[in-house]
């Protein structure tokens, strides 16, 4: 079998019934579900309607398995528990780790293996389109992906000479051999950020190629402002080198932004040299900004999300520093790592 597809799902009843669909779709002639391919739905100890909406799509697709995830025993998190069920049960030479929330544009499967097997890699993962709703959503991701272009440019992912890497688990697709040989989800243990430490431990000895992929898939990771919060709150921390110095630094750029133009109205004797680096800042910011890929309207936005993004990022340093212990989905994990 070329490809498995191992689908982790907790209290994903919002979204898993189009997900699934949008995979399903993909078989064709020559790549049919059920042959040359397989779906590997984890029910994740789910609370809602998840599991039913599973079973029932599995009974009505040749090719779609549901299995239970095995009760956590502390040694691993929820995700990695799934995602190594899973992938136990998979049989493809491919696996492809995807979310509940993710919708796959016709063809997205074939073109990847392609890819993959066109660049040589032993991983491919990509940055999926992002649809945010509401302001604080709209405002915030961009600078939120924003830093992590900068922090994981694609072209130094995917260059085999760079020691940077990066995964996003939305999309994640690696060779089974290299999966099994760094001891896939299993060796992550209780690690909430577990794609970019898969990306790592197989960059050591295999290529892997990462990018933003909106002609592949589009996710809408969060339904709530809240849900973001605790989300970003449990991985920024970790995603980014120095999240209290770039907290620090954002605050400062956000009070700039706002401070310069208004001493021009109380000193305009020094509006020239107030004015100039205030269109620097500007001009730094969006153009920072505009390579997280998200539209105009939500750049242009953007800055008045500084302040909610520097709280996140503050959050999160505390969460994993002082604390030492994040929460998601209704668990709570050792954090840190």
């Amino acid at each position: 079998m070329e490809l498995s597809i191992v689908l982790p799902a907790r209290n994903e009843e919002q979204t898993l019934a189009a997900c699934l669909a949008s995979l399903a779709a993909q078989s064709e002639p020559g790549f049919e579900l059920g042959r040359e391919w397989e779906i590997v739905v984890v029910n994740d100890d789910s609370a809602d309607r998840t599991r039913e909406i599973a079973a029932e799509i599995a009974a009505s697709h040749a090719g779609v398995t549901l299995i239970d995830a095995p009760p956590l025993d502390g040694q691993l998190n929820g995700k990695n528990n799934a995602c190594w069920a899973g992938a136990q049960t998979s049989r493809g030479r491919w696996l492809l780790f995807t979310d509940a929330d993710t919708i796959h544009e016709p063809g997205d499967l074939r073109r990847a293996l392609s890819e993959a097997e066109q660049h040589q890699v032993a991983m491919l993962s990509y940055s999926p389109r992002q649809t945010v709703t509401g302001f604080w959503q709209r405002a915030v991701m961009p600078l939120i992906f924003a830093e992590l272009t900068a922090v994981y440019p694609p072209a130094l992912v995917s260059d085999p000479k760079s020691s940077v890497a990066a995964a996003n688990g939305q999309f994640l697709m690696v060779e089974r051999d290299a999966y099994f040989a760094i001891g896939g989800h299993r060796a992550q243990g209780t690690n909430v950020l577990e794609d970019v430490a898969l990306a790592r431990a197989i960059k050591h000895s295999r290529p892997i190629r990462f990018r933003y992929a909106p002609d592949a898939l589009a996710t809408r990771m969060y339904r709530s402002t809240s849900a973001m919060i605790e989300g970003w709150t449990k991985n920024l921390a970790l995603l980014m080198p120095r999240p209290v110095w770039l907290a620090a630094w954002r605050a400062l750029e956000f009070a700039l932004f706002f401070a310069l133009p208004l001493l021009v109205i109380f000193e305009p004797r020094f509006a020239l040299w107030l004015l100039l680096p205030w269109a620097l800042l500007l001009w730094h910011f969006y153009a920072r900004v505009a390579k997280s890929g998200f539209p105009a309207i939500d750049i242009a936005i953007s800055i008045l999300g500084a302040p909610l993004f520097v709280s996140m990022m503050i959050r999160s340093a505390i969460a994993h520093r002082l604390r030492r212990s994040v929460t998601w989905k209704g668990r709570s994990y050792p954090a840190g790592r």
